[in-house]
């Protein structure tokens, strides 16, 4: 095989490691939207409210950081949620620079009617609950791989989580 025909075949879509996590993500995500819409939540909001089910409050910073998004898409989310009742937002006493998200009563009952959420999610994939765990086991240690190489890598000098990385070495 040609060099030419290696560069062909190389580029054909179904080599392409992207465009099935991509078409996975995007269908996965259109499953959430029919699951979601009883609770009045886009999929993104869900993943906040997920973290923030876990511990609240969380700052900003690590919100984006457990999510992977930066700023300038979390907090437009972010602001949706406080509208509609479920978040506040306040300033962090300790570091009046920090934005502390935490979780209104009406926010807190909501995970008692998302709770069968993840259920339903398993019964819509007809998958066995095992091979959704492996999937989901090596997509999470894939992200962890590719956290590190968007550190490493990052040509605009910010970090995975969208920050800036501080041109002044550690002291």
């Amino acid at each position: 095989m040609t060099t030419k025909e290696h560069a062909a075949t190389d580029l054909a879509l179904d080599r392409q490691l992207c465009f099935p996590l991509y078409a996975a993500s995007n269908l996965l995500t259109r499953l959430y939207r029919q699951v979601l819409a009883p609770l009045d939540l886009t999929y993104p909001q869900y993943l906040v409210m997920l973290v923030l089910w876990e511990s609240s409050p969380q700052s900003m910073g690590g919100l984006g950081a457990k999510l992977h998004l930066d700023s300038g898409t979390l907090t437009p989310l972010v602001k949706r949620l406080a509208i509609a009742g479920l978040v506040e937002r306040t300033r962090d006493p300790a570091d009046e620079r920090r934005v502390l998200v935490s979780l209104t009563d009406r926010g807190d009952t909501l995970r008692t009617m998302a709770a069968d959420v993840p259920h339903q999610m398993v019964e819509s994939l007809a998958m066995d609950r095992g091979e959704l765990e492996d999937l989901r086991d090596m997509l999470q240690q894939f992200v962890q791989v590719m956290t590190a190489s968007v550190a490493v890598k990052s040509p605009d000098g910010r970090t995975p989580d969208g920050c800036r990385r501080s041109a002044r070495p550690a002291s």
